[in-house]
């Protein structure tokens, strides 16, 4: 290759519960520049989490976490065109782009939601993703029903 590898970015964690995976999560959240009021949204919905699932015995950051593992793909499809025909072509996730489209969708569907503030939309999303439901948790399962119906071709992998 020509041209070299670009440098990887090192996150400083976030000053709260000392994390760079939240750190990384408020970046996706975050617009227009506008960190601190992306840090307060995040810090909110936590703790409407926290409030929302008193009876669990987990902490609202373990709650957060388990979440994003919910709606974490492992598969997903891509376009590949051989001999005129485009087939969709299940591709094992790396873990970085795993960790990014878990984080992407969780923001995506919150901003979606119907609600209040942006505090609220996300924490419903969490608790939805945590208890297995809602639109970021059923876009996974969609990846996946995907995959599994393209697994014929499977063998054109690249």
């Amino acid at each position: 290759m020509r041209k070299a590898k670009p440098k990887k970015h090192t996150l400083l964690p976030d000053p709260k519960f000392n994390d760079v995976e939240v750190t990384r999560f408020v970046n996706n959240l975050m617009l227009d520049g506008k960190k601190s009021i992306a840090y307060t949204i995040f810090y909110d919905s936590l703790e409407i989490v926290g409030k929302k699932m008193k009876d669990a015995d987990k902490t609202p950051i373990e709650v957060w976490k388990q979440a994003l593992e919910n709606i974490t793909p492992q598969v997903e499809v891509k376009s590949k065109r051989i001999g005129g025909a485009t087939f969709q072509v299940p591709v094992e996730v790396r873990p970085e782009r795993k960790v990014s489209i878990s984080m992407k969708n969780l923001v995506l569907y919150s901003r979606k939601r119907s609600g209040k503030s942006m505090a609220e939309k996300l924490a419903g999303e969490i608790v939805d993703a945590f208890n297995q439901q809602g639109a970021a948790y059923k876009r996974k399962e969609e990846m996946h029903r995907m995959a599994e119906a393209n697994k014929a071709f499977a063998h054109f992998r690249f």
